[in-house]
């Protein structure tokens, strides 16, 4: 399914798994066992303890291991650098007698069940720098306790120069023409497709109970994935028709199935008619990520063809937080090779801030009050092209924000007729979608929809947020008043990062 990259090293992964003893030998003599190819130094690197830790992988036969040293500094940190082949390959640590992969690095499961970590060698050699403590501290915390993190960040931040801020730029750049949608694919989960003969309702009513913004439409008569239906097309459906001065007609967003509204809707609403726009697990994640930014969308399918197969699969769907926790995932333990993520996101041109700390000329963030009509709200989302804003109290303090797919929780009762919208205010709606368990965009792991930051907060604090499931934006706060200052989106990062 993922490509024949993959298949000789699961193979050998079960036949290394399944065995029994093994033998030691050395990087060094790893590295002579394909006399003649280019070799590239590659790090390897456990960060989870143990008191003697071993690798095996396809570049071993799967018999062999090599042994990793811990670092100096960190008793539960150990690595080794091995030279391999370019191309896909497939290893797992052996700690203290037990087979083990990293969890928090590539990993995929074989045919038979095994869970093998991977990754890609290129031919251009890996930069290769030696850990410090400092930063493997920052790794082991990034997804467990990020107060902690909060606080070694902004102890640790330095300022660098223009070069270093390029040459961080250019690293991160590279790790992604490198680096294949591949890596996006989780080991276990679900997605979500929608057929284009169901009704206009019962699919956003879908969206919401699901807690996604999107998914895919599937055209069971010709049998592949036509496009995409969104919390958007739901707020430009309501929109266009209340600008007719029409209460919306209940029974025909009962009836009306998401192909005949696409069709007939089509010339109301000026919606344009697109092909689908999907990536393949081949493609890089530089080709996702401009993909993303250029045609403005949150999501787009990883599809793959099988050979010989008339229809396609759906592996999953391909965001920037997936491709910034990738990034995450790589630098942690080398920070050095990308000093601009500990500068203060105060003094970066990132993110849209309100006036008085915008700089000239710059868009300013459009802020709504709590008390304001939903209909204002949804209006501002489609004009300003934002998925949310941050919403205040009357004394400006931040409160909430209201985001598009926020407007999902509508279809599930009678909410969405014209005069409700006119009367229903922010924080009326908002209390509506709370009614139910939501987990949806801005949600974290604690249940929050919604997380902040200051603007004395270092980038590498942001990006780990924002690598977050669920995690689109975080709001800049001041920190005595609550005032709300600025929004950093993700693809405000992306087109930082890659400018």
């Amino acid at each position: 399914m993922f490509g024949e990259g993959s298949s000789s090293g699961a193979g050998a992964a079960t036949a290394g798994v399944g065995g029994g003893g093994t033998t030691t030998t050395t990087a060094a003599a790893a590295a002579t066992t394909t006399t003649g190819l280019l070799l590239v130094p590659t790090r390897f690197v456990w960060p989870h303890g143990g008191r003697r830790v071993y690798l095996c992988g396809d570049f071993t036969r799967w018999q062999e291991t090599l042994p990793l040293s811990p670092v100096e500094g960190s008793s539960s940190v150990f690595q080794v650098i091995c030279s391999l082949s370019p191309g896909y390959h497939q290893y797992k640590f052996i700690v203290d007698g037990e087979w083990r992969h990293d969890e928090q690095q590539a990993h995929m499961v074989d045919t038979n069940g095994n869970v093998n970590n991977w990754l890609l060698v290129t031919k251009q050699p890996h930069h290769i720098l030696p850990p410090n403590s400092d930063a493997i501290v920052l790794g082991a915390t990034m997804d467990v306790d990020h107060d902690m993190l909060h606080h070694v960040v902004k102890s640790g931040a330095t300022v660098v120069t223009a070069a270093e801020a390029e040459a961080s730029k250019k690293n991160i750049a590279d790790f992604l023409l490198r680096h294949p949608v591949y890596e996006l694919l989780p080991e276990s989960g679900k997605v979500v497709a929608l057929d284009v003969t169901l009704p206009v309702k019962q699919a956003f009513h879908a969206l919401y109970e699901q807690g996604i913004p999107a998914a895919p439409l599937w055209d069971s008569a010709s049998q592949q994935f036509v496009g995409m239906l969104t919390a958007s097309d739901f707020i430009t459906i309501l929109q266009q028709l209340g600008s007719n001065g029409a209460v919306f007609p209940e029974e025909e967003l009962e009836t009306h199935t998401i192909a005949e509204w696409k069709e007939e809707k089509k010339g109301l609403v000026n919606m344009t008619q697109h092909s689908l726009v999907s990536v393949g697990p081949d493609d890089t994640l530089r080709h996702v990520v401009d993909e993303l930014l250029s045609r403005d969308v949150a999501q787009l399918p990883v599809l793959h063809y099988p050979a010989h197969a008339l229809v396609p699969e759906l592996l999953h769907l391909a965001c920037l937080s997936g491709v910034l926790k990738c990034i995450c995932r790589h630098f942690r333990h080398v920070p050095a090779s990308v000093p601009l993520l500990s500068q203060p996101i105060g003094t970066l041109c990132l993110g849209t801030w309100v006036p008085g700390i915008a700089e000239p000329g710059s868009r300013t963030l459009r802020i709504l009050r709590q008390d304001e009509h939903l209909s204002h709200a949804l209006a501002v989302l489609l004009e300003a092209r934002v998925s949310a804003l941050p919403i205040v109290d009357e004394n400006s303090v931040f409160q909430d924000v209201y985001a598009r797919r926020d407007i999902t929780a509508l279809a599930r009762d009678h909410t969405h007729t014209l005069p409700q919208l006119n009367n229903l205010t922010i924080n009326q709606a908002l209390q509506i979608g709370a009614a139910q368990d939501w987990t949806g965009s801005g949600s974290s792991s604690t249940g929050s929809r919604y997380m902040m930051c200051l603007r004395s907060d270092s980038l590498r604090y942001v990006i780990e947020r924002l690598a977050l499931p669920g995690v689109r934006r975080l709001i800049c706060i001041e920190a005595g008043s609550r005032q709300v200052e600025g929004i950093i989106t993700l693809r405000d990062i992306f087109h930082f990062l890659l400018a």
